[in-house]
Parts: structure tokens; C-alpha cells; sequence
């Protein structure tokens, strides 16, 4: 469905947040016949709806909020809305077309896209791929998930998007280069569960993309793809980290070496696979990768990684404070504690309880000496899981801002205080990049 196909209908935008607001005001250019926009969780969090947006689509909270969803032609949700709210559940069986805007936007936009997602590393990877195309010389917009509705984008010649397992959920048209960099349990609570998560994550190459690149070191993502054409980063036949001239590791694409791995200045072994993902990316799309190999390097070096993604606050008191509120699973988490193996490391886990199994993590922190401080929602209940291992000690605050003065307490001089709360941000904060703010606000109070 497309934008253009919404004149002279009802349509009902169901969510307010920055979604929905893109939502309303592309909808509204296009001349429905009735336009509201539903709000069924309004609370101290939500953002005023007044001026052009309450004009063009009066706001309608509460109950009778899905009376207007059933008499829309269609329902066009925000990515927030999980499958299994039970307004979803009826609507499915009402057979209300449902949709969303990054579905809308794509239908118009797919052949010159490319798209991104992964239970882990979908924020860098495609940061990276834009990073690395304006490099060389392939200039794009870059949006999505990472903060920028697809409705709101200008107009391009190409987009690199970063698109969370939601908003892949609705899409009927898949982009150019269909991007997976990791699979594993996430988000089960509003897909309905593991096979559900997988097969909305995985609609991003359901619908005839031209060229498909995944991590080819992921053990779930191969067994889902099974036989699929794809190019497999990480494989010897595409781009890899192998022994380069020195005898160091060295990126590479098949046998040509192309610049060593210390040039890329994140940490951790996952972010050699984003990487290696990217080049592929951009051998896909025709850049010559061994001949501007050297420029490649420059800009790799030059790469900045994400706000809230391994992000390091300076401090006076000797200890280092790392944003990580990305890190939104325990397979996350894991990525990001081994990224200071060998540091005394205090982390900070909890937020949103999506009921996800934790025993991943204690399997990862059996012989890990490490604390571990639990803040609401699922704080304590990882805190329980970690129960028993000895070389845990596991404490709880009651809030973020109280870890972290607990965390300056209990973390050795040199040490690290790692804020990867292995779930999402919504319920006690406005979305992740409130949750970073607090965050960093904290350290700064609490410096000495």
C-alpha cells in the first residue's frame, strides 16, 4: 500500500510518539476523507498533540479509541504497538488492513534502499554503511530506527535505514539490499514469541529484494536462511578478518587483504562482523572495495560509532562510565561485557520485562568475575537468575540514578561501570535516549 492510495479513505494513526507524528502529517498531505489519530496509553511520558497535528487529526484516547480503529478503512500503527495487544488480535481478525508508515514510505522507495536489522548490531552496521558510501562518494540519507521516521526523510537518490523487528513486521515490499546481522530471542512479548520474532524480523527479505547480506558467523540466522542465496559476510568468498601481511588480522574481501583490524577503532569482536557486513554492503552496490582500500581505511579510522553504543563518559574519579543502553538483550549485553574483559567491571541491567529467558547470560558469566546491580522492571529478576555464581555479586537499586551512586561505590579504582541493560527503555523512560540522558546526568552529579 502506498501513501497516494490513502485519498478519499478513513484512516486511523494509532500512536503518537515520533512515528505517529510523521505518520498524521504525510497522511494528511495526501487528502484522506477522515484522519484521527488513537492513543490508547496516554500518560505523564506522552507529548502534547496540539497545533497543525491536532487540526489535521483529532486525538482520541481511552476505550473509544478502538471503536475508531474498527471503522477506519485502515490502521496505520506505529512500530511501538506489539502483535499481541489485544486490539491487534481483533483487529487482525476483523480483517482491518493494518499497516505502518515505514511500510508506506517503502512501497515508494524500496529500489533505492537499502535496509538493516538484527537482533544485534543493526545501529552500527548501518551507520557504518552510510558512513562508509558517503566516503565513497555515494552520497545518502541515513534514517529509520535510529531516531528518524521513514516519513519524514527528503527526498534521495539512496538511503541506508536501520528498521527495528516492528517495523520489518508490516512491510510488503523489501529494499534494494536487504541487510540481517544477527539473530537470536528478542522483543517476544510483542511478536508472541520466538517463530513469530523470527518470521517478522525476517519479512525484510520476504518480498523480492536484489541482493540479500547477512553475518555469515551467526549460528540461528544460518539455520533460518537455510539455503538461500546470500552473501554471507565473514565467509572466506567475501569479506573477512583473516591474517593479513604482518601476520596481524587484517580485514579483507576473499583473498585481497585490505587494511588491518586495528584500524577500526570499536571494540569487540561483534564489531568486526558489523564491519565486515558493511563491505559487503558496499561490494554489493558496485564500490570497488580492494581499489579504494586506503580510503576505506581512513574512513573506518575515522568512524565515531553510535551515541548510547559502547559510548564512554570521561570522568574525573578514574573509573569508566559506558553508555550501552542500546544493548536492549541479553546477547547484547554479553557483546558489550566482553568488551572489557580483563577490567573490573560493574554493570547495571533492568528496564522494560519482556519475559525473556536470562539463562544465556548466567551461561556467559559462569566463570566471569563481575557485578552485577538490577534496576526496575527486570532488574531483580536477572539479578535471581545470576543466583549462586560465585564469582558474581549481584545488588539492587531502586532506580538508575541509584545504581549509579551504588556503582561509584562497589567498582574498583581503574574500573568500569557499564550501563547494558540487556531490556528496552519504554515505561519508565520516554524512549532510549532518555534513558542515556539520566544516565550521564547521573555521573555528572555524582562526580567527586
Amino acid at each position: 500500500m502506498r501513501l497516494s492510495e490513502l485519498r478519499g479513505r478513513t484512516v486511523a494513526v494509532w500512536g503518537t510518539g515520533r512515528e505517529g507524528r510523521a505518520a498524521v502529517t504525510a497522511i494528511a498531505a495526501h487528502g484522506p476523507a477522515g484522519l484521527v489519530a488513537v492513543d490508547d496509553s496516554a500518560n505523564f511520558l506522552s507529548l502534547p498533540w496540539e497545533g497543525p497535528l491536532a487540526e489535521a487529526a483529532p486525538l482520541i484516547t481511552g476505550e473509544v479509541g478502538f471503536d475508531r480503529l474498527v471503522a477506519a478503512d485502515v490502521v496505520v500503527r506505529s512500530p511501538g504497538v506489539p502483535n499481541t495487544h489485544p486490539w491487534m488480535v481483533e483487529l487482525r481478525r476483523r480483517a482491518v488492513p493494518v499497516t505502518q508508515g515505514s511500510a508506506l514510505w517503502m512501497a515508494d522507495h524500496a529500489d533505492r534502499t537499502v535496509g538493516v536489522t538484527g537482533s544485534k548490531g543493526k545501529s552500527t552496521t548501518s551507520s557504518l554503511i552510510s558512513h562508509l558510501l558517503t566516503a565513497m562518494d555515494r552520497p545518502n540519507i541515513f534514517g529509520g530506527n535510529i531516531g528518524v521516521p521513514l516519513l519524514d526523510l527528503p527526498e534521495a537518490e539512496l538511503y541506508v535505514l536501520e528498521l527495528s523487528s516492528y517495523q520489518c513486521a508490516d512491510l510488503t515490499d523489501s529494499p534494494r539490499v536487504a541487510v540481517v546481522t544477527a539473530l537470536f530471542p528478542e522483543h517476544l512479548d510483542a511478536h508472541g514469541g520466538e517463530r513469530e520474532y523470527y518470521q517478522d524480523k525476517l519479512n525484510l527479505l520476504a518480498h523480492g529484494p536484489h541482493t540479500v547480506v547477512v553475518n555469515g558467523a551467526d549460528p540461528r540466522l544460518a539455520v533460518e536462511l537455510g539455503d538461500r542465496a546470500a552473501v554471507r559476510a565473514g565467509s572466506p568468498d567475501t569479506t573477512q578478518v583473516a591474517s593479513g601481511p604482518d601476520g596481524a588480522p587484517w580485514f579483507h574481501l576473499r583473498d585481497q587483504p585490505l587494511f588491518p583490524r586495528a584500524v577500526l577503532p570499536l571494540v569487540g569482536r561483534h564489531n568486526e562482523s558489523n564491519l565486515c557486513v558493511a563491505l559487503a554492503v558496499l561490494d554489493a552496490l558496485g564500490v570497488d572495495v580492494v581499489a579504494r582500500k586506503d580510503s576505506l581505511a581512513v574512513a573506518v579510522a575515522g568512524f565515531q560509532g553510535l551515541a548510547h553504543r559502547l559510548t564512554e563518559i570521561p570522568d574525573p574519579s578514574g573509573l569508566t562510565f559506558v553508555d550501552d543502553t542500546l544493548a536492549t538483550s541479553p546477547y547484547a549485553a554479553m557483546h558489550a561485557i566482553d568488551a572489557y574483559e580483563g577490567r573490573p567491571l560493574t554493570v547495571i541491567v533492568g528496564g522494560t520485562d519482556r519475559g525473556l529467558d536470562y539463562t544465556p547470560l548466567r551461561e556467559h558469566l559462569a566463570e566471569r568475575e563481575i557485578t552485577v546491580i538490577g534496576i526496575p522492571d527486570s532488574g531483580p529478576r536477572i539479578v535471581d537468575a545470576l543466583a549462586g555464581l560465585p564469582a558474581v555479586r549481584a545488588e539492587l537499586a531502586d532506580d538508575l540514578v541509584a545504581a549509579v551512586g551504588l556503582a561509584r561505590k562497589v567498582t574498583p579504582a581503574g574500573g568500569v561501570v557499564l550501563l547494558s541493560p540487556a531490556a528496552p527503555s519504554y515505561g519508565r523512560f520516554r524512549n532510549f535516549e532518555h534513558r542515556s540522558e539520566v544516565f550521564a546526568q547521573a555521573v555528572a552529579d555524582t562526580a567527586r
